[in-house]
């Protein structure tokens, strides 16, 4: 289920990354917008789009955007479901689903655009490929960067996502 955008979240919720302290959203957005691929770690539907969500992210890695993971889990199982790329990429914990339902998510896995103002222009929940583009073509526009192609070979069939809030 894609929406062009959803509430704008408190700037001052808190993100926690694997291994370090949290911040406020205002501050993690002081620099640079995010995009955040949101999985849930318990359920077949995020393993699905792991692989295709790393190689989105690896696109816009030296653009002016943060590409992060929002897991929906503790850190130790943050690190078991996403094996190396929770080195490679910045890890945010969510197990309480917080950030989950500030951001407004209904279906995960989900990819959002937060730009550095707080708004949320952009966002894909479950997987059809034309959704994910669309978040896509906007981190690439804001940012002057060039854009993943979507789909590619090896991407999954479009699928609903499970639910956001449990």
């Amino acid at each position: 289920m894609a929406s062009a955008s959803l509430p704008n979240p408190s700037l001052d919720l808190t993100l926690t990354p694997v291994g370090r302290e949290g911040r406020t959203l205002r501050e993690w957005l002081t620099t640079f917008h995010l995009a955040s691929v949101v999985l849930d770690p318990f359920t077949n539907e995020s393993s699905w789009i792991l692989e295709t969500a790393v190689r989105v992210m690896r696109q816009f890695s030296g653009a002016a955007v943060r590409v992060n993971f929002i897991m929906t889990c503790d850190p130790d199982e943050a690190r078991a479901f996403l094996g190396p790329y929770a080195d490679e990429f910045l890890v945010f914990c969510d197990p309480e689903r917080h950030v989950v339902r500030a951001l407004g998510l209904t279906e995960l896995p989900a990819f959002v655009l937060i730009q550095s103002n707080g708004a949320i222009p952009a966002v894909a929940q479950g997987w059809t490929a034309s959704e994910w583009k669309d978040v896509a073509s906007q981190v690439a526009t804001l940012t002057a960067w060039s854009k993943p192609m979507l789909p590619a070979p090896g991407d999954p069939g479009s699928f609903r996502g499970t639910p956001a809030l449990v």
